[in-house]
């Protein structure tokens, strides 16, 4: 049906509206007095949900509040919809309604799936496990529970694949994340022996787990797969997954040399076990915030059968900064942006939109990348042999008009602009006279921190408007290390929420649109940090009290706590090895993530000091979820 489609906006000189129909993007005509109009081909299900953006130069600059809905009609005339919420910081709306109140300020915990721990799991957390976990949360007031990457990193259960974020694919949930008496497996004696070795595990054995409950989770397919295989709701769920998890089942399959059904199904049942416990905390007013992995692995099944969105002939990582000396190599491909931008990065957007299926909120990793990437080329293994893709740099005329030499102590090839170079992250001029050292320091400071901001500015604004309106999801950046100077202005254009931590500060307050912590799972514990400047002594309550209520009382909009730091408050709940609490070492690229929280969930809901403790904290800073 040919629709005419009418709405009235002011644009400023340079601006033009976008009508914005599923993947579709449709120039609209100015007419006088600001009307602009289109009449596009299109049917009653596309009526139901599409809007209007304001462009300029390729670049989305603003959105709706929400979408418009229509039924069929030969002429629609719309009005613009703004913000109806009064003095509301967000220009669009969000999934949990709270975030968009003026003035909000709420608290929450973080905490990896993997490192959860009750008497039901199986000797690694499971969704199972949030349950206890959600009702702590509104026991003690939070609204907001952060995790870990939840996708699947399975390869052949080794400690390597015990690695977070390096998924198999961008879509699929972890199998060992799944309940087992949930998909049938009887609680028999040899269920209930090799459970209880397992829980009582102080950490994680991961290859040991992956064993004993793969195992288990074959067998239940074995014996109800073909039932659940032919049922409705498993129908539907392939229905509404099927661009994505059949390429999955078949790569798994291909990898383990089994059926593409049993990763089918057992994706079906993990689906449905995260949607009831993400079911269950909204309604009690908790929110999951997610964790989006800025790579993807080259031994993914979204490499294996889309190898074009990717530079397979090298890897992502960081250079040296605060977590490593040497600069970090995740492994991963970087992202053939290029390629990605033919389709308006339909890719990236089919991945937000399944994640916003479980969370309210997102934590971009590395959100830096977006900007630019850090790059190792094939056969390198440091971070620090590394360089920034994109950037603008330097031709060998360049070096030599400057009077410098072009040696690899120096500048490191531009594979990406054949006949240039780059500044060597950590160049090493001792040979060279001191004019040439002061040139080349000059050279150096401008390329890291002045030469590429407006270049990566406009790298970052064509991508991250069009991923963002792909959902509802709150959006935060981990914003953390070399951060270029444009990055602010970006993330404060896009209404995306900063990362503010008092050990890596910013040299500025923190904004009122971020989120604050005291650690990270790549840092040290509050305790750890303690000792590290006490002789080794342990954090006394009272100190630990003080730093949380300094970030509590801050403007921050959420202040996201590790579970590891908010026990600390209460001497009889905290582990008493304060010396394991640690999740990750950035620096060791071989680490085990191993670590599980050092008591049950559900005795944790019965620790009342401290619950009553942390309820009065969130209380006296305006924190509480009511």
């Amino acid at each position: 049906m040919l629709v005419h489609f009418s709405i009235e906006y002011q644009t400023v000189w340079g601006e033009t509206l976008v009508l914005e129909i599923g993947e579709q993007k449709y120039p609209m005509q100015w007419n006088e007095g600001g009307i602009w109009t289109a009449s596009v081909q299109v049917s009653a299900d596309e009526l139901k949900h599409y809007g209007y953006l304001v462009m300029q130069d390729g670049i989305i600059r603003r959105r709706e509040w929400e979408p418009h809905s229509s039924r069929p009609a030969r002429q629609i005339t719309d009005h613009w919809l703004d913000c109806p919420v009064p003095d509301c910081p967000f220009p669009t709306r969000h999934q949990n309604a709270c975030f968009d109140r003026p003035g909000f300020r709420g608290a929450g915990t973080a905490i990896p799936v993997f490192a959860l721990r009750t008497a039901d799991d199986f000797g690694i957390g499971e969704f199972h496990d949030l349950f206890p976990l959600v009702d702590w949360a509104e026991k003690t007031g939070q609204i907001i529970i952060q995790l870990l990457p939840v996708t699947d990193t399975t390869r052949k259960g080794k400690w390597k694949d015990s690695y977070p974020y390096s998924p198999v694919s961008s879509f699929a949930l972890h199998p060992l994340y799944l309940h087992l008496p949930d998909i049938g497996v009887p609680r028999n004696a040899d269920y209930r022996k090799t459970q209880a070795a397992l829980n009582a595990l102080p950490e994680i054995d991961y290859p040991r787990v992956f064993q004993a409950k793969m195992a288990l989770v074959r067998q239940a397919f074995e014996s109800r797969g073909k039932q659940d295989l032919a049922s409705a709701a498993y129908r539907r769920f392939y229905r509404a997954n099927a661009e994505w998890l059949g390429e999955y089942a078949e790569f798994c399959a291909c990898r383990d040399a089994n059926e593409p059904e049993y990763h089918a199904w057992m994706q079906f049942h993990l689906d449905r076990q995260f949607r009831q416990v993400v079911d269950y905390a909204r309604a009690k007013g908790i929110s999951f915030k997610g964790d989006l992995p800025i790579g993807i692995s080259q031994d993914s099944a979204d490499a294996w059968w889309h190898p074009e969105l990717f530079n397979l002939d090298s890897s992502a990582g960081a250079p040296p900064d605060y977590f490593s000396e040497d600069g970090q190599n995740w492994g991963f491909p970087t992202y053939n942006w290029e390629e990605m931008a033919k389709d308006d990065y339909a890719w990236w957007k089919r991945r937000l939109r399944h994640m916003s299926r479980y969370f309210d909120a997102l934590r971009i990793d590395h959100i830096l990348g977006f900007f630019r990437i850090w790059e190792i080329p094939a056969g390198r293994h440091k971070g620090v042999e590394g360089h920034f893709n994109p950037a603008l740099s330097y031709s060998a005329q360049d070096i030599a008009g400057m009077g410098l030499p072009l040696t690899d102590k120096l500048f490191v090839p531009d594979p990406h602009n054949a006949g240039c170079y780059q500044p060597h992250i950590r160049p090493d001029t001792r040979e060279l006279p001191a004019w040439q050292q002061e040139r080349f320091g000059a050279l150096y400071n401008d390329f890291f921190f002045r030469r590429n901001n407006t270049f990566w500015q406009r790298n970052a604004e064509r991508k991250l408007p069009e991923l963002l309106g792909a959902t509802n999801m709150l959006f935060c950046g981990e914003d953390l290390g070399m951060v270029p100077d444009c990055v602010p202005e970006v993330l404060e254009r896009d209404r995306i929420l900063t990362l503010e931590m008092s050990a890596m500060e910013k040299g500025r307050p923190w904004p009122r649109l971020s989120v604050c912590a005291t650690s990270s799972h790549d840092m040290p514990t509050l305790r750890m940090q303690y000792a590290d400047g006490h002789g080794g002594q342990d954090m006394p309550a009272e100190e630990v009290r003080h730093i949380l209520r300094q970030h509590l009382e801050s403007q921050s909009m959420l202040a996201i706590f590790p579970l590891q730091d908010w026990v600390a408050l209460d001497p009889d709940v905290r582990r008493k090895d304060f010396r394991h609490e640690r999740i990750n070492e950035p620096a060791d690229s071989h680490h085990h993530w191993r670590y599980r929280f050092h008591m049950d969930l559900n005795a944790l809901g019965k620790a009342d000091a401290l619950n009553a403790d942390i309820r009065a904290l969130l209380a006296g800073s305006g924190r509480e979820n009511r």
